[in-house]
C-alpha cells in the first residue's frame, strides 16, 4: 500500500519520502524496463513450482539492488535529475533490447560516442520515438509534480543510513533463502546480468569514463621500428587493395554455399574464398583497430588500439610503402590517423552519392591519378565500405541491385517479415560483390606493370532475426557465431600468383582463421622484415 500511494502522490503532487520514492521508482523500473531481462531469465529457468520462488525472489533482489543504486547516488538536489536521466536512458536501452536484442555494454557505448549523424539518423523512426515519449518523458513528468519531502541533513544521513542497512539485509537473506539457485545463476549464467535495467548500462557508462574519459593517456609507442622491405631490386612495384567490409557474414556468401547467388561477379573472378574466419569484435569500433593491431584478440584493448601503432604505421615506416586511406563507413576508428585519410560519405570527394547516401563504388574515382602520382613505391589502399551497415539494408544498394524481392524498405524491422529483411540483406551483399568485382577490374589495368592484389575482410557478421536478435554488438562472450563469423576473400594478380604458394593456400582456405591473422598477412605479402612477423599467421606462408 506504501509503495502504490507513492504512486498516487506522484501525481496529486503530494509530498513523498525519499524512501517511498526511491522503492515505488525501483518498482517501476522491475515492471517497465526489465521485460527483456526476465524473458531471459526464464528460458533459463522455466516458470514452474520448483522455479517459482527463485524467480520471485530474483525479482525482489534486482528491484533492491536498483534501490540501493538509486539509494547511494540520490540527495536532495540529484534525485530528480537522475532519475530523469535513468527514465530517458532506460527507455532507449528497452527499445533497442525489445527491438534487436542489442545490449548496453562498454562497447556499445563506445560505439554511441563514435557514431555519426548519418548512422544515428537511419536508427530513428516513430517507434523509437514513442518509447522514449511514453517511457521516458511521462515517466520524467510524473516525476517532476512530486515534491520530496524535506529533512535537515542529519536526518537524510541517518535515514539514507538506515535504507542501505535494511537493503542490504534483505538482499542477504534472499540470497540465504535460494543459495542453490543464486550459485548457478552467478557461476553458469553471467551474461543474464547484461540485461538488468538500468544497473548494466550504467555500470558500463563507468567502465567506458574510467577507460576512455578520466584514464591518463600514456605517450603513443611506435611499434616495427625495425621493419624493412626485402623485394629484389628491379622488381615491380605492388599495388595492394584492402577493403574493410562491413557487417558482412560468412554464411550468406554464396562462396560459402549459400543457396542464393549473392556473389555472382566474384565466382568469375577466380577469387579465392576463406569460409573460415572469425571477427575480433562484435562492432565496427572494436573490431576496426584489432583488425590492424599487433595484438591477438585474447590480448587487445581499445586503449591498445590508439596507444600503440599498428600494421599501417608499420608500413609506412618503412618508407617504401604510400598508404591511403579512404572511408565510407564512419570513420577508421582511430587506425587511419597518421596515414592520408579521406571521407567518402559527402558529395565533395565522392561523385556517386544519392541524398545522404554515398556508394562504395565511389571510392575508386580518382584513383588512377593517385597510381599515376605515387608510382615510385608500392601502395596499399585501405577502402572502408558501407557495405551492409543495417538496419537500413535498402539504403546500401543502387534499385538496379534489388534483386530478391520483396524487401524490406523501413528501418523498422517489425513493419517487415524476417524474410524481407534477408532480402534487403542479401541485395546489399550483391553490391558488395558488384564493388569487389570493380576494385579487381581496376587491378587489372596494372597487372603487367605491377604485382596487384585485393584482401576483403568483414569487420563483423550480422544478425537477422535468429532466435528474435538483429543487427550486431552483442557482447562477444555470449554473442551467436552469425555476429563473428565474417565474409573474407581475396584475389591474386599474376604475379603474386607466381610468387604465393596459391596451392598450399587453396588447400588450407577451409582452415580456421581470424582478424589476427591480417596484421602478418599484410607484412607478408609487401615482404617486409621485421620481429613483430609472425609466419604462423600469415595467410599466404609457406607451410
Amino acid at each position: 500500500m506504501g509503495i502504490l500511494s507513492s504512486f498516487t502522490a506522484l501525481w496529486k503532487k503530494r509530498e513523498v519520502s525519499s524512501t517511498r520514492l526511491t522503492m515505488a521508482v525501483s518498482l517501476f523500473f522491475i515492471v517497465v524496463y526489465n521485460r527483456s531481462f526476465f524473458q531471459h531469465v526464464i528460458e533459463v529457468y522455466p516458470v514452474s513450482w520448483q522455479n517459482i520462488w527463485f524467480l520471485l525472489s530474483l525479482a525482489t533482489g534486482v528491484t533492491l539492488v536498483i534501490a540501493l543504486f538509486i539509494t547511494l547516488l540520490s540527495s536532495k538536489y540529484t534525485t530528480k535529475p537522475l532519475l530523469v536521466l535513468l527514465f530517458i536512458a532506460s527507455s532507449l536501452s528497452v527499445y533497442f533490447a525489445e527491438k534487436y536484442h542489442v545490449v548496453i555494454d562498454y562497447i556499445m557505448i563506445r560505439n554511441i560516442t563514435e557514431t555519426n549523424y548519418l548512422e544515428t539518423y537511419d536508427l530513428l523512426n516513430l517507434k523509437i520515438l514513442c518509447y522514449v515519449f511514453f517511457l521516458g518523458l511521462i515517466p520524467s513528468l510524473f516525476l517532476y509534480r512530486i515534491q520530496i519531502t524535506d529533512v535537515s541533513l542529519k536526518k537524510a544521513v541517518a535515514y539514507k543510513l538506515r535504507d542501505v542497512f535494511l537493503i542490504l539485509l534483505l538482499i542477504f537473506i534472499l540470497l540465504l533463502s535460494s543459495n542453490k539457485f543464486y550459485t548457478s545463476f552467478f557461476r553458469e549464467h553471467q551474461e543474464l546480468r547484461y540485461y538488468v535495467n538500468p544497473i548494466y548500462y550504467v555500470y558500463s557508462f563507468g567502465k567506458y569514463m574510467s577507460k576512455e574519459v578520466f584514464v591518463r593517456k600514456k605517450a603513443f609507442v611506435q611499434i616495427g621500428t625495425d621493419a624493412t622491405m626485402s623485394e629484389p631490386k628491379g622488381s615491380k612495384k605492388k599495388i595492394v587493395f584492402f577493403i574493410v567490409g562491413e557487417a558482412a557474414r560468412a554464411d550468406h556468401f554464396s562462396l560459402n554455399g549459400y543457396q542464393r547467388e549473392t556473389n555472382p561477379l566474384l565466382k568469375k573472378e577466380g577469387v579465392i574464398d576463406f569460409s573460415n574466419v572469425y571477427s575480433c569484435g562484435t562492432s565496427t569500433a572494436y573490431s576496426v583497430p584489432c583488425m590492424f593491431s599487433s595484438f591477438p584478440q585474447a590480448e587487445f584493448n581499445s586503449n591498445k588500439g590508439e596507444e600503440y601503432g599498428n600494421v599501417l604505421d608499420v608500413l609506412q615506416n618503412t618508407g617504401s610503402v604510400d598508404i591511403l586511406w579512404r572511408d565510407n563507413n564512419s570513420d577508421s576508428k582511430g587506425v587511419a590517423v597518421r596515414v592520408p585519410c579521406q571521407d567518402y560519405r559527402s558529395p565533395d570527394l565522392n561523385t556517386m552519392c544519392l541524398k545522404e547516401e554515398c556508394r562504395d563504388a565511389g571510392m575508386l574515382v580518382g584513383l588512377d591519378q593517385y597510381v599515376s602520382q605515387h608510382d615510385s613505391k608500392n601502395i596499399l589502399i585501405v577502402l572502408h565500405q558501407m557495405g551492409n551497415h543495417g538496419p537500413a539494408y535498402y539504403k546500401r544498394y543502387p534499385k538496379q541491385f534489388e534483386q530478391f524481392t520483396p524487401a524490406c524498405q523501413t528501418n523498422e524491422f517489425e513493419k517487415c517479415s524476417r524474410s524481407e529483411i534477408i532480402n534487403a540483406y542479401d541485395n546489399a551483399l550483391l553490391y558488395t560483390d558488384y564493388f569487389l568485382d570493380q576494385v579487381i577490374r581496376f587491378l587489372k589495368k596494372y597487372n603487367d606493370t605491377h604485382e596487384v592484389a585485393m584482401l576483403y575482410f568483414s569487420d563483423h557478421g550480422e544478425s537477422l532475426g535468429e532466435n528474435g536478435v538483429y543487427l550486431h554488438g552483442i557482447p562477444y562472450i555470449i554473442a551467436p557465431e552469425v555476429q563473428t563469423h565474417i565474409g573474407a576473400l581475396m584475389w591474386l594478380g599474376d604475379d603474386f600468383k607466381k610468387k604465393l604458394p596459391v596451392k598450399s593456400i587453396l588447400a588450407h582456405r577451409n582452415d580456421k582463421y581470424s582478424h589476427d591473422n591480417v596484421f602478418h598477412t599484410l607484412l607478408g605479402l609487401f615482404q617486409i622484415k621485421t620481429t613483430l612477423y609472425n609466419k604462423k599467421l600469415d595467410i599466404f606462408a609457406d607451410e
